[in-house]
């Protein structure tokens, strides 16, 4: 009887021992089956595009936020031939538009008047030091762009890039809320076919014809817009000779231009006080660091040059801590001296 339960239990052992045996070869194949799937065809989870800028990790880069997915190109729009107003603000007037095949494209008016004139923002008074903090990145990403316009006070000017086929609907309820808005223009990084702007970049080298249509893409995609940035474009505004003839061009449309310190050698401001165009340069990037600690000392930085020089101007993303960030520091702005006004506020004041 011993041995008969012996050798059940040892039978009952070997089966068990031989199904477990088979159990992890099995799961031992499908993790290598399951590797060898991913190398040869990808995550099945990864997105359509990668573009890696160096930023923090775990934080999307600004390129990878706005164009992945990949955007059908947007439209031009549609001639105007009225005034047309997001809420109490004007919009899109005919005066200081050329309608033109391509679309409408902002020029001066038989008046005289600019568009940077015409859709200038409010500028708030009372204060003496003057704080101006461009916020770009919207139009793409639909709950990006509402949080942004949900959060930021009036006095934020917010830059749209141009891809996005409802864009005019966003600029519409942004001068709606009293923002001034910025075009941005696509321009070349260094890094080109890594961190690719989008379509109708311009580029440094190539013929000036040839980035001035590019450039005229970008300023038929809406309107209400009282002056452009540019949208990476490190070595477009870096480079001695390739700013020149588009600057010249948005002078002629009366139009500003803020360079937002994205590229470090960038010669836009020496450029466009040769062209004659209004513009001005970012002091400091707001969220170079994507850590709240961080930007309250950039947003700090940015009160202790407006104190000593009476303005200063900051660049930011709409990463969601910009947003709450930049929201919260502007709640105690006038409490402590300082008033926020739109981006031509500064332009203006320097011109004078």
């Amino acid at each position: 009887m011993a041995a008969t339960a012996d050798s059940a239990e040892g039978f009952a052992v070997s089966k068990a021992g031989r199904a477990l045996a088979f159990a992890s070869s099995f799961t031992i194949y499908l993790l290598a089956a399951g590797s060898l799937a991913i190398t040869l065809f990808g995550h099945p989870a990864a997105p359509a595009i990668t573009l890696a800028l160096g930023d923090a990790p775990g934080v999307k880069s600004q390129a990878a936020l706005l164009f992945a997915p990949v955007l059908e190109e947007s439209t031009a729009t549609a001639p105007v031939t009225q005034a047309i107003y997001g809420g109490k603000a004007l919009l899109a007037d005919p005066a200081p538009i050329e309608n033109t095949a391509a679309g409408p494209l902002p020029r001066i008016g038989d008046d005289g008047r600019r568009p940077m004139q015409a859709y200038a923002a409010p500028a708030a008074m009372g204060a003496k030091f003057k704080i101006a903090i461009v916020v770009s990145g919207l139009g793409v990403s639909a709950s990006a762009t509402k949080a942004a316009l949900d959060s930021l006070p009036a006095g934020i000017t917010l830059g749209f890039a141009p891809y996005a086929g409802d864009v005019g609907q966003w600029v519409s309820q942004a001068r709606g809320r009293g923002h001034e808005v910025l075009l941005q223009i696509p321009m070349e990084p260094f890094d080109f076919h890594d961190s690719d702007p989008g379509p109708h970049t311009l580029r440094a080298g190539q013929d000036e014809a040839a980035n001035i249509q590019r450039l005229t893409w970008a300023l038929t995609r809406f309107t209400g817009y009282a002056g452009v940035t540019n949208l990476l474009g490190q070595r477009f505004l870096s480079d001695s000779s390739a700013p020149s003839p588009a600057l010249t061009y948005l002078n002629r449309r009366g139009l500003y231009f803020f360079d937002n310190g994205a590229a470090a050698q960038s010669v836009a401001p020496s450029v466009a006080a040769q062209v004659g165009i209004p513009a001005i340069q970012s002091n400091t990037t707001v969220d170079g660091i994507h850590t709240a600690l961080e930007i309250d000392r950039r947003l700090s930085e940015l009160e202790t040059q407006a104190r000593a020089t009476g303005s200063a101007v900051g660049a930011a993303f709409l990463y969601p801590v910009s947003i709450a960030r930049i929201t919260a520091w502007a709640k105690g702005l006038e409490a402590r001296g300082f008033v926020l006004v739109p981006v031509s506020a500064i332009v203006n004041q320097q011109k004078q």
